[in-house]
């Protein structure tokens, strides 16, 4: 899972929403590494206008042609106007390629604000989808992405993603995504604005060690949780998890699925297994990606989730002294290049460095971890990473830290920000209100400091949870995973060396689900977030014949 750290400065993504100098910190970007590596774009606003297109079966728009039970006719049987897609607007995280090209479609889905109160309000689901290449005999249906978060635009994501699916595609699935309630365009969440995050973001450099600073978090927090509550409070305990599940289980039913193929990335293996869990007996081929830990234990998610960071960090501080020998900003030691990355983000909190940004903002200790936490998502974005701390240690600059930091965060070049933060916090803090006091989150901050002398601290600090959030534990709906009578497996893929969703959680939320007959499990020994996109060949195989063919791998398989 990911915790968070700050304003848009977390560390991992996918976890509990925290107390400021945690909450803030939110985050999901849905493709951390094709946007650090190759620049994520695409996307789509919900269109209002423009070319017409195909349903599943034929004709300008699809139906579902049943109704779907409990909910009114408009709603079951609505019908699906696929158009020409627009450019992603800034809530679901703008792209300088502008729209994406003529295959995409996008329409909206409409669903109840309210599960238990089906005939009142309704949101829009922003959704976007490209047709198959495949005969229509051999077409298999819809593959539904959700690439993590939460808080990632499925709609912004998928286009630039689409070309590491496409056996899948041209196999016979439509990809399909979209934004979940709460995210971008599908009724995103709205808390502070751009120049108010920017402030905030500037002001407090570091998790807070004196009173002063306390007390300016304090401050930082109620001003964030009364904007999130003043432009969203109706929305905010709606967003969980279980209510998107039902969403998508919607989004089956209009698409015309007998059962939902899904494929889950970090927070998405979450979702997929929420679905299981409502929908079991409408499970298809599922794959669940990066595995996030079900375990509801604080203190060992985030543990866990030190750990896994620290094991990434060490990884990345021993390719750094290989690979690049004197070029290496912390050294030829990898172990002294810890002692080297923290005193740099301590001395950060005190003295921010310059940068060339427009907007005059500096590199603080926070922004600086944020981008280290991004760069460990894949060995491919190492170098970035490498370079950034040769500013930093050597030329006293922070531009390139300060750019990874962005695209982590979703701040554009013009200074807009998308809503992932804010989703973040509003679907974590709905699906789980709890937290410590500051004083007991402090207690565990020398155990997690041990861990990781770089992340320890501020994993500390994620553990205060939602405190003050304003949705109460009787409005929340708790995840449930078992799903021991799925209609299908659901295929789990960890990676050894995964640091936002670390290797252990994968085998707890295997037993969550129901153990290896329900969801087998499939190891890859590497680096980085996520394991189908790392070009493994073993990877590609298992997975793309499971959700071609159905094809079951035994449990324990390693690639």
């Amino acid at each position: 899972m990911d915790p968070t750290i700050r304003p848009s400065h977390p560390s991992p993504r996918g976890g509990r929403g925290r107390r400021r100098h945690a909450r803030t910190a939110a985050t999901a970007l849905a493709c951390a590494v094709a946007l650090l590596a190759a620049g994520c774009s695409g996307g789509s606003d919900r269109p209002t206008s423009g070319r017409s297109s195909s349903g599943p079966q034929g004709g300008e728009a699809s139906q579902a042609q049943e109704s779907y039970p409990g909910l009114p006719d408009e709603l079951g049987r609505q019908r699906l106007s696929w158009a020409t897609c627009q450019a992603p607007t800034p809530l679901q995280g703008t792209s300088p390629e502008g729209a994406p090209g003529e295959e995409w479609e996008c329409a909206t889905l409409t669903v109840p604000l309210d599960w238990d109160a089906p005939e009142g309000e309704t949101i829009p689901i922003a959704l976007i989808r490209e047709r198959t290449t495949a005969p229509e005999a051999d077409r298999i249906g819809s593959l539904v992405f959700n690439f993590g978060g939460p808080g990632g635009s499925g709609v912004a994501t998928l286009p630039p993603a689409a070309e590491e699916y496409g056996e899948l595609r041209a196999g016979g699935y439509d990809l399909v995504s979209f934004d979940p309630r709460g995210v971008g365009e599908s009724a995103g969440v709205v808390c502070l604005d751009d120049a108010a995050t920017d402030a905030q973001n500037q002001e407090l450099t570091g998790v807070p060690d004196t009173p002063e600073e306390e007390a300016l978090s304090e401050r930082q927090d109620e001003e964030y949780i009364a904007a999130c509550e003043a432009n969203s409070g109706e929305l905010l305990p709606h967003v969980t998890t279980a209510n998107t599940a039902r969403d998508m289980d919607l989004l089956r039913h209009v698409l015309g699925d007998e059962r939902l193929n899904y494929f889950g990335i970090s927070y998405g293996t979450k979702l997929g297994a929420v679905y299981a869990h409502l929908f079991p007996g409408n499970v298809g081929h599922t794959v669940l990606d990066g595995v996030v830990d079900p375990d509801p234990d604080q203190v060992a998610q985030t543990t866990l989730q030190t750990e896994g960071f620290q094991l990434a960090l060490d990884h990345y501080l021993a390719h750094c002294a290989q690979q690049d020998g004197a070029e290496c900003p912390t050294g030829s030691d990898p172990e002294a290049g810890n002692q080297e990355l923290a005193g740099l983000l301590a001395g950060l909190e005190e003295s921010p460095l310059p940068t060339s940004d427009p907007d005059g903002r500096k590199l603080t200790s926070l922004i600086a971890l944020t981008a280290v936490a991004a760069a460990l998502y894949s060995p491919d974005t190492w170098d970035y990473l490498t370079l950034g701390l040769q500013e930093a240690v050597w030329s006293g600059t922070g531009d390139t830290l300060l750019y990874l930091a962005d695209l982590y965060t979703g701040r554009d070049a013009q200074g807009r920000y998308s809503n992932q933060n804010a989703a973040n916090n509003a679907i974590n803090c709905a699906d789980d209100p709890s937290g410590m006091s500051p004083e007991e989150a402090t207690a565990h901050e020398d155990e997690l400091t041990g861990i990781s002398p770089v992340f320890g601290e501020y994993m500390a600090a994620t553990l205060t949870g939602c405190e003050g959030w304003p949705v109460s534990a009787s409005e929340t709906e708790r995840p449930a995973y078992e799903a021991r009578d799925a209609a299908s497996p659901l295929l789990l893929v960890a990676t050894t060396g995964d640091p936002a969703t670390p290797y252990e959680g994968a085998a707890r939320m295997q037993e969550a689900i129901g153990g290896p007959g329900v969801a087998p499990l499939l190891s890859f020994d590497g680096e980085g977030h996520s394991a189908y996109t790392s070009g493994d060949a073993c990877v590609t195989g298992v997975v793309n014949a499971h959700l071609l063919t159905g094809e079951v791998p035994e449990d324990g398989r390693a690639c």
